[in-house]
């Protein structure tokens, strides 16, 4: 019987031995590591290539696709999809991979923010995408030093100029919703917003104020509020608001999901919308348009937002010099069935400017 003789192993080092390095060395090229000198790494790759090493990865799976991880506060919201769909058809454009993480269902990570960026290393990933969620100065620093590309998109804390963000014109925004509803002839108008401290809630809050001001509406504290960007916080709110002894007429939300909320709770109370009560929401999701009455609401960019998000990664990767490290996609306001003049009153004819 002839007995099959098998060559002997490869090994990282036989490699290092031909190159003439060390075996540690052999491997932090291997695992992608950066701390070695450019002329010494593409030795080893050539010797690697040469011989037909592949690490133990490489010998279980295919090579990696590219890959960007995208992180969300949480998916239970029309916005998130619909951002998630922008990055998902870029990416699909792109040959990337798309690796989701939820915040909302992470129970306290082990790993500090430089394991974390390590490991975004070791794994191959190219950029991470951070949707709606606070992100920690001492995470943005320890994927700045690995040169990780980091987008954030509509940021719960104002990014460090350094980093490159995506958002909406909510300013703007914010001033269309309530002059609208000024244009229609209220005067009680109420603003449901999202967090306290989330930038783009800000920004719609003071677009609101704005527009008040400007036509000498007085800006109500009783009639401002805050809260996550949920149904809940627009049914409680909305119980508040109707216990107050001069009740809102009109009510701005900071996303459909408040307004939804605000919805929900004016048919348990019998409150008819728009003929007891205006109502605007924020986002222009598909649920603004299906719901009953269909939602005024103002309409942002969302599946652009994403696919400018992805593409901001996909150009630092690329070492593209940018110019701009904020890119602002404006919104515009849909006028559907949920406002109508304050009842018992037609159309204000005295329109408020834009």
């Amino acid at each position: 019987m002839v007995r099959e003789v098998r060559p002997p192993k490869l090994t990282l080092a036989a490699v290092a031995r031909e190159v003439g390095v060390s075996a540690p060395t052999v491997s932090k090229v291997v695992n992608g590591r950066q701390d070695v000198a450019e002329e010494t790494r593409n030795r080893v790759l050539a010797a690697l290539q040469r011989t037909g090493y592949k690490s133990p990865l490489q010998r279980k799976s295919p090579p990696a696709q590219q890959a960007v991880e995208v992180v969300f506060d949480s998916l239970n919201s029309a916005y998130s999809v619909e951002v998630l769909n922008g990055i998902l058809e870029q990416a699909a454009a792109s040959d990337m991979e798309v690796i989701l993480s939820v915040t909302s269902r992470q129970v306290g990570s082990p790993l500090g923010p430089d394991e974390r960026a390590q490991r975004m290393l070791d794994e191959g990933r190219n950029g991470m995408i951070v949707v709606t969620s606070a992100f920690g100065s001492g995470q943005l620093e320890a994927f700045q030093r690995r040169r990780i590309p980091v987008v954030v998109v509509d940021p719960l804390n104002p990014p460090p100029g350094d980093v490159f963000s995506v958002g909406a014109s909510n300013w703007a925004g914010g001033k269309a919703a309530a002059t609208h509803l000024l244009d229609l002839g209220h005067r009680r108008i109420a603003y449901i917003g999202g967090p306290a401290r989330a930038e783009c809630s800000q920004a719609r809050l003071h677009g609101y104020m704005a527009a008040l001001m400007a036509v000498g509406v007085p800006v109500v504290e009783e009639y401002i509020s805050a809260g996550p960007f949920r149904s809940t916080n627009g049914v409680a709110a909305m119980k508040s608001l109707m216990a107050l002894e001069e009740p809102p007429t009109a009510i701005f939300a900071g996303s459909d999901s408040i307004a939804l909320g605000v919805l929900a709770e004016a048919r348990r109370q019998n409150i008819r919308i728009p003929e007891d009560m205006s109502l605007v929401g924020f986002d222009g999701t598909p649920q603004a348009e299906e719901s009953l009455p269909p939602l005024t609401s103002v309409s942002q960019p969302l599946q652009d937002m994403g696919r400018s998000a992805l593409n901001f990664i996909l150009r630092q990767r690329s070492g593209e010099e940018i110019d701009s490290r904020r890119v602002e996609l404006a919104t515009h306001l849909v006028v559907r069935e949920s406002t109508a003049p304050p009842r018992g009153q037609g159309t204000s004819t005295a329109q408020v400017g834009t």
